[in-house]
Formats: C-alpha cells, structure tokens, sequence
C-alpha cells in the first residue's frame, strides 16, 4: 500500500502520496516524499541493503570510475544543511554535456547548490563547475574564467543554441532567479535572463529546449517545483506543513512536496531578438490551477506526427503528457494516454525521463524514477501516444523497488544496437543508514542489459567496477566523452564530487555517431530532429533532444550500435522544418557531421579528421560561423 497520512493538531486528514505501513504512535505511516541528501553510509547499512550491496567478485567491467584520474574529484556538490531538514536540502542538481568550444570534444556542466549561509552573503557561495575536455581523459574545470558559477542554488540545466549562432548556450534553473548564458564563442558566456525575460524568481527545478511552434527557433519550458519561502519554512509543525507531523516508518523526517504550494511551469516563446515571451496559459501547460510539483520535463515526438509533444516528470502527483496540436497549443493527454499514472493506476514521485526506442520499433519509450519501495516504470509507447506500463513485464520492477531513483537513461553501452537502461539512484532520508529498512543512504546504480526480446536483465556490479560505486546519485548525463564510440556516464551526487564512468566494455562491436546541423528553417542544433539508421537487420531510432534525466543534459549526438556489421549502411533523418533526407554513410566506427540539404560535411575517426574525402562544411549567411 503507498500512501500518506498527514495529522495536524486537532484535525487528521488522508492525503494520497507515497508511503506505505501503520506508525504505532498516530495509527498512520506518514511521510512526505521528493528530494534528497548525501553523506557516506554506514559499513552496517551497507551490509543490510540490496542498495548498497549484490556485488560480485569477477566478471565483465562494464564501467571504470575515472573521476579521480579525469582531474573531476577536486570540485564539490553543496546542498543546504547536513541534517536534511528542509525539502530544499535534499534534490540535488543536474548536469549537462556540451561542446561550448566547439572543438569536437564533450565537456561536462556541473549545476551546484547552495546553503543560506551562502545566500546571505555568510560564507562563499558553492560554485558551478564547467570542465574544459583536454582530449586526454583529463578535464580542466574554466567555469570561473568562462562566467558560469551560477552562485545561485541551482538545480536543472538544459542546453542548446536558442540564438541558431553555431554555439551552445546554457540555461540552468534556480530557486530564485533563472541564469541563460549565452556563449561569447570565445570561450566565454554572459548571462543574458533578465534582457531575455526567463528570470522567474521561486523554485525551477528543470528546463527543455524545443521548437513547439516550428518558426525555427528553440524555445524553453520550465517547471516549476515547490514554493519555497524563506521566511516561512517548511519544519513540521508549522504554518508552512499545515502543523502536521511528518513521518517515514515511525521516523520524523523532511517535510514535502505534498501538503506544499506548488509552482506553475512556464513555456517561454522565443522571439527571435533575444527575448522570450511566457505563453503558458495560452498554449496550455502553465499547471496554475493544479500546481503540481515540477521537477523534469523533455520536449519530444512521441506520436511521430513531426511535432514536439511535452513530457513533465511531477513528484507525487499526476505526471503530465501534452501532446502537441501543431497551432501553439497542446492538448493535455496525461491520462487518456495511460502516461501519467504507474500500472496500478497510481501517482507516483517521479523524478528522471529517460527516453529511447528499446524495442527498435520507430516509437519512443520512457523510463521514469520513482521512490523506494516502488518499482521504476517503463512506459512502452503503443503507437499514437499511447503507453503501457511495462516495467514488471520487462523484467524491470522487482529490482528496482528497493532503489530510489533520479536520473535515469537508455544507452547502448555494447553498441548492439538494442537500447539498455541505466539508473542512478540514493534516499532522502539520511536515518537509512540508521535504521532498519533494508535500504541505505548512498545506493549503488543499475544497469539492465536489453535482451532484444522486450526484457531486460541486470548487470551484476563486479566488485571494484564502476558500477560498485555506492553514491548518493542525482544528476546523470549519457555520452561519448572520449570519442571513442562508447557511452560513458557522468553522475552527480548531492553533497560530494561527480562520479565519471568510462564505458570500458571489452565488445568489438562497430558504431557511428551523427552530429546534426539544421538549415535555415530548423534549429541550427537540430534539436527536435530524428534519426533512423538501417544497419545490422535493424532498423534503430535516435532524436536530439536538450533535457531529460533527472534535470539534465544528454550528448546532443545521436548514438548508434551496430554489433557485428561492418556496413553503417543509410541514415534518414526527419529535420524539424519537416524535410526528410537519407544519407550513405560511408564507413563504421566514426562520427560524422551532418548540415541539412548539405549531407555529410566533416567525419571524425577518434581523434583526427578521417581520410575519407568530404566537403568543408559551407558557411550559413544567417547564422554566421558554423
């Protein structure tokens, strides 16, 4: 049974929300459920808990943590007071993967939080890390120098190239005011919210890029979590919580989401001058009325009619599906679509969106985080924008309900050409480590190897491996972050360093990678665009897309597998400005640069340039430097 009971002084009341058992005291198991905390769990609760244990001693290494050797482990993720008290101590943030040199080369966006100390000008505020990829497998952290601190407490980050200038850009999402950095092209950004209008002022917990009007512009959506009022905060017992009590399994433990204001999320319009204008209410997403609790959302087709539909992951209530109408409006097909609700029908504290076509059928999948004690859902899309729940079916569910769950993606991790899943998890509550609920604090992530079949199968963490590695995970992102043609992962824990898993699995199988660049009627990032690669006696699907996870950034190059084919063999890409183009592609195991209208225009082998003859990308009179 999952549900909470919140009992106020002289009044109890039944809210639905996420826990489960009786408390001996109030004759109800209460517990607000949503955000997070890290510190290092105990020897004993490690012991105790599949969360924290199930290692074996010899097997394939899949992943090697490289944090340390990679230069990462020098910076720190900060969030708020280390007894976990508040709702906003316990999220954690995101992060994301971006070229912002444009040299060819991932490099990596770590949002961090922050502390009221910090916030009144006490102590030194915890600082945004931007690491500089050095080709090597070592990284250089230049946030200082290229003006992306943030000093704010953050949470989401979404990247893209709103302005169609060649350049990534970063919006990353505050409690308090909202930051979009504008790349310099030099290196450099400048913080542009306030002229662009994208400020907002409460709590944003995550964004996503994408052209919903198809006018060639990006535009961005924000959700909007919890009310947070500083002078008003959310201890139990108070005005804040409605005097209840708040418990987990007899515990006394953080108060929220449920029983909080929420936030009204926001799509902002992109004016093509650099300003933005929230067309929320008009388009239909502005949640004012229900005012869920916001954490990720990801723009993306999930009825392949062309059109950016709009996914928003909310915490313990209705998750939203808006599907996209094609004249500025969506219609809401949360539940008429079986998207919002868990397979018993049920709401659940979703965190992370992972996306990707796992049975290699031409639709989109979704894999959402929940809390512990629930399983994690795979919602396999039935064609048209329909979902069933299939997480137990898949072979997902039992082992993933101890877990609690944030970010979470599909990659292809042997390039077989079938989509795995990842999931990166930790508690909120710090006392898992003191008490017995066979679950810990800081958790081990989950890999489930796609069997082809529509079921997946767990990779068993071999001791010392990188998926052994026990953290109080949050933010995840996916790409390639040597140019090597494997998905490696960046992980980033609340309260400590990032963790880099470098894919190290032993496959000889062949891949490619595309990077996409729109022409003058689609998003010069090509963000919205969708791929389908015919190679391998299989036909695999891949869409650029700026968001997902639990508020974070993926590679913006789409990732093929191709197992033991030697031939890469036809790419059809569908542009947003709704041309469809089909490309040869020429060889295996590179990536290549494709320009709309232009195909192929340059071709990486690891390294260096390939020697495969291929024209210079032509210059875009419109946009300026590719």
């Amino acid at each position: 049974m999952r549900w909470v009971g919140k009992v106020s002084f002289g009044t109890a009341f039944i809210i639905a929300c996420h826990i489960y058992i009786c408390s001996p005291l109030l004759g109800l198991q209460q517990a607000t459920q949503d955000s997070a905390s890290s510190q290092p769990t105990s020897v004993n609760a490690h012991k105790a808990s599949a969360t924290a244990s199930g290692f074996v001693d010899s097997g394939t290494v899949i992943f090697e943590d490289v944090t340390k050797a990679s230069g990462l482990s020098n910076w720190k993720h900060v969030m708020g007071a280390a007894d976990k008290r508040l709702i906003i101590d316990t999220n954690g943030s995101g992060l994301g993967l971006i070229d912002y040199d444009n040299d060819g080369w991932l490099d990596i966006y770590l949002v961090n939080g922050s502390t009221f100390a910090a916030e009144d000008g006490k102590e030194t505020p915890p600082h945004a890390a931007l690491f500089h990829n050095n080709h090597d497998g070592t990284f250089t952290d230049v946030a200082a120098k290229a003006g992306v601190t943030n000093d704010r407490w953050g949470f989401g980050v979404a990247i893209a190239d709103y302005d169609n200038d060649g350049w990534p850009d970063i919006f990353v999402a505050n409690w308090g005011k909202n930051r979009l950095y504008h790349n310099n092209h030099d290196g450099t950004f400048t913080d542009v919210a306030e002229k662009a209008g994208v400020t907002l002022g409460n709590w944003s917990a995550g964004a996503t890029w994408g052209d919903y009007d198809g006018d060639g512009l990006l535009d961005v959506f924000v959700t909007g979590y919890v009310h947070f009022d500083r002078n008003n905060l959310p201890y139990e017992k108070t005005e804040a919580t409605g005097y209840s009590y708040c418990e987990f399994r007899g515990e006394h433990v953080m108060c929220g989401p449920r029983g909080l204001q929420g936030e009204p999320d926001h799509l902002f319009h992109n004016n093509g001058d650099g300003t933005f204008t929230d067309v929320s209410v008009k388009a239909g997403v502005s949640d004012q009325v229900n005012k869920y609790y916001g954490i990720t959302p990801l723009f993306a087709d999930v009825n392949n009619d062309g059109k950016p539909d709009l996914l928003v992951a909310n915490d313990s209530t209705l998750s939203y599906l808006y599907l996209n109408r094609g004249n500025g409006t969506f219609e809401d097909a949360s539940l008429s679509s079986g998207f919002g609700l868990n397979e018993d029908g049920r709401e659940v504290a979703a965190m992370g969106i992972a996306v990707g076509d796992y049975l290699n059928n031409g639709n989109l999948d979704f894999a959402i985080t929940d809390f512990s004690d629930e399983e994690k859902l795979l919602m396999k899309n039935d064609g048209k924008g329909a979902f069933t729940e299939a997480s137990f079916a898949a072979g997902l569910g039992h082992k993933t309900v101890p877990f609690l769950g944030w970010g979470d993606g599909f990659l292809d991790f042997d390039n077989d050409g079938w989509l795995d899943l990842m999931f990166i998890n930790g508690h909120i509550y710090p006392a898992a480590d003191r008490l017995d609920w066979g679950t810990s604090y800081a958790q081990r992530p989950e890999l489930f190897r796609n069997m082809g079949d529509g079921k997946f199968e767990e990779v068993l963490p071999v001791k010392g491996s990188g998926l052994a590695q026990i953290v109080s995970g949050r933010g995840a992102a996916f790409g390639d972050l040597f140019n090597n043609g494997k998905i490696d992962v960046v992980i980033s824990p609340i309260d400590g360093p990032p963790v880099l898993l470098k894919n190290v699995n032993p496959d000889h199988h062949h891949w490619v990678e595309l990077k996409l660049i729109g022409g003058s009627k689609s998003p010069r990032d090509a963000v919205g665009a969708t791929v389908y690669l015919s190679a391998n006696g299989m036909r695999q699907r891949q869409d650029v897309l700026s968001g997902g996870s639990y508020s974070s950034t993926n590679d913006p190059r789409v990732h093929f597998g191709l197992g033991d084919s030697t031939s890469a063999a036809s790419a059809e890409i569908h542009w947003p400005s709704g041309a469809t183009e089909k490309i040869v592609l020429p060889a295996v195991d590179r990536i290549y640069t494709v320009t709309e209208d232009k195909g192929i225009t340059a071709s990486l082998c690891e390294d260096n340039p390939c020697s495969v003859a291929i024209s210079a990308i032509a210059p875009d009179p419109r946009r300026g430097k590719p």
